[in-house]
């Protein structure tokens, strides 16, 4: 059984963290915004309190806007302060009491304090980190469980930084409102005055580009779903390098996927696209306001610069080694019936192990550096059939600009090339001047690319990624697009799921998902929009393939499987080792098929 105790105050729970902070400790804490009666249950992932910190707070070198007008910004319609508790749970963000280690300022999860200690960015920041998107909170009668890690189901980044928008241009539309600014920050001379409006100017520009240019779609993404591709390629093609028409689309959300067993896969992101770590991380934090330079005219007058924080990137990479999928919590959401989830085990192996790889899973052959690497499975998008939207955004060719002569051959000097090749280059050139900045040795390079071998092989084009399903239970909605409100409805015949739903922040523990009532969320999930598909990954009678992957179950059967994907992980804290156990089975390397 595991562990709970329960904090009467939020400094009473920071003391105790301290002494349950090892890798088997579960514990409740009341957050600062919570109301009487509300508790915060950790579950046992295998992380101590210090990484569990470090991980939510720890700069990616994310800069949005100065860190003292942030803190001292009102929204747009009152006097309220825009970093206010209340207003960052208004749109998702999961608030904190302050941490004189990390947080003594109290910043939600997800934001950082971002210093830039030299060069043309100096100065302090707020920044998002990876924890805005990647970590979830289940809400669940006045409980709240806190999963690291998880989809972030609760946070809409398209409507807070809409929010961030409309707060800055109230701010300078407004007089009262600045001078209220001003006398927070003590600027009270008019030469104060006219100072920080020069960078508040130059703040509200930065954010209302990005809103009016990177997320600009017909389709609002709403909570748990980012369109984090095309947000990235347009940042990197289109908006820094100054070239407008190669703006596509990001009418395309997914829910960020969890990320414990990701360092250990042998692919990452939906589209299975990524082994590198430190490219993957990186370029997610290009697409977050990471300043950078693709408008210089050459790497010596600063083209490729940015404020890429190598070395944070490795150390959260490092913890997410350690991070452990969740336990589901019997004495919080209910007890698991063991007959009914070994009978759905058998049937999960049936219908469902050829894609999902299971514990103890099947690992890669070593690779040249001695490390094996999960088996995920890659499906075709034919095969599978859900939303193809995420292959369709990018506009096919883009406008290389002053950036043709940066180009390798036999690119180089042309005017237009296909879009992933510019976007191609530009991340990788990016990365490449960051890491000269950080001196690294060959071994502590190699432990930087997570010890994948080089050159890597192509990306499959495509297919959608397979993933182990352990902790699945914590991570609604499901799909790659979150358009599935619960695991029940993943087991029956696309035609019969729910069209339309709210996203809701309490959590379903019957169905394995979120409340759909309106009654705790009220964005309405539209799945005939462009983008919202819930098809696909039917069961349903006929042959395989085109959306259709297994038979048509029995009622029985779909509540069998439901209870066998709450009861894995079997172990609390289970940590998959990195690199693979020394007598790590073998896999096939490759989709296995139906």
């Amino acid at each position: 059984m595991q562990r709970i105790k329960t904090a009467l105050s939020a400094t009473a729970s920071l003391a105790l963290s301290l002494f349950c902070a090892g890798p088997l400790a579960l514990f409740l804490m009341q957050p600062a915004t919570a109301q009487p009666g509300d508790q915060i249950i950790y579950l046992d992932q295998g992380w101590s309190q210090a990484e569990r910190e470090m991980y939510y707070q720890i700069s990616q070198g994310s800069s949005v806007i100065s860190y003292d007008i942030f803190k001292n910004l009102e929204v747009a319609a009152s006097q309220d302060l825009f970093r206010s508790d209340a207003n960052s749970d208004r749109y998702g963000l999961i608030p904190q009491p302050a941490n004189p280690r990390t947080n003594p300022d109290a910043l939600p999860i997800g934001l950082s304090k971002t210093v830039i200690a030299q060069g043309r960015w100096k100065g302090e920041s707020i920044g998002m980190t990876c924890a805005a998107c990647h970590n979830a909170q289940l809400n669940y009668q006045g409980k709240r469980i806190r999963i690291d890690g998880g989809a972030g189901n609760t946070f809409d980044m398209m409507a807070y930084v809409n929010a961030l928008d409309d707060a800055l241009q109230a701010t300078l539309a407004d007089t009262a409102k600045f001078d209220r600014l001003s006398a927070r920050l003590g600027a009270s001379s008019p030469n104060a005055k006219a100072e920080l409006r020069k960078r508040f100017e130059s703040d509200a520009e930065r954010v209302h580009y990005y809103r009016s240019r990177t997320l600009i779609t017909p389709t609002a993404w709403g909570p748990a779903r980012i369109d984090a591709i095309a947000s990235i390629v347009n940042r990197l093609t289109a908006n820094e390098p100054g070239i407008p028409e190669n703006w596509s689309t990001p009418f395309a959300p997914t829910k960020p996927p969890f990320l414990w067993n990701a360092p250990q896969g042998s692919w990452t992101q939906w589209r299975g696209t990524q082994q590198d770590p430190i490219q993957r991380n990186l370029t997610e934090t290009m697409g977050v306001f990471m300043p950078l330079d693709l408008r210089a005219k050459t790497p010596d007058e600063g083209l490729f610069d940015s404020n890429a924080a190598i070395l944070n990137l490795q150390q959260i990479e490092h913890a997410l080694e350690r991070l452990a999928p969740p336990k589901w919590p019997e004495d919080v959401l209910g007890k698991i019936d063991r007959n009914k989830a070994l009978q759905g085990k058998a049937l999960f192996g049936t219908h469902c192990a050829s894609c999902h790889n299971a514990w103890p899973y099947t690992w890669t052959e070593p690779n040249k550096l001695g490390k094996r690497f999960v088996e995920v499975g890659l499906v075709p998008q034919e095969y599978v059939g859900t939303d193809p939207a995420q292959f369709e955004i990018l506009r096919p060719f883009v406008i290389t600009g002053q950036l043709s002569g940066q180009l390798p051959p036999p690119y180089q000097g042309k005017e237009a090339v296909p879009t992933g090749v510019l976007y191609e280059v530009l991340q990788k050139r990016i990365l490449a001047k960051a890491m000269t900045q950080v001196k690294l040795t060959d071994a502590e390079a190699i432990d930087l690319h997570g010890y994948r071998e080089f050159p890597l092989p192509p990306a499959p084009r495509h297919v959608y990624k397979a993933a182990p399903r352990d902790g699945v239970w914590a991570t609604p909605p499901f799909l790659h697009n979150g358009a599935v409100p619960n695991l029940y409805e993943m087991l029956i015949p696309a035609k019969e799921r729910t069209k339309k739903f709210y996203i809701g922040r309490e959590f379903d523990p019957v169905k394995v998902g979120l409340d759909t009532s309106g009654k705790s969320g009220t964005f309405l999930l539209d799945t005939s929009l462009p983008g919202n598909s819930n098809a696909g990954h039917s069961f349903e009678n006929g042959p395989r393939g085109n959306g259709v992957i297994g038979p048509l179950l029995t009622d029985a059967q779909r509540w069998a499987i439901v209870e066998y994907l709450k009861s894995i992980p079997e172990e609390a804290g289970r940590v998959t080792p990195f690199g693979g156990a020394p007598n790590a089975r073998s896999g096939h390397g490759k989709w296995a098929g139906p």
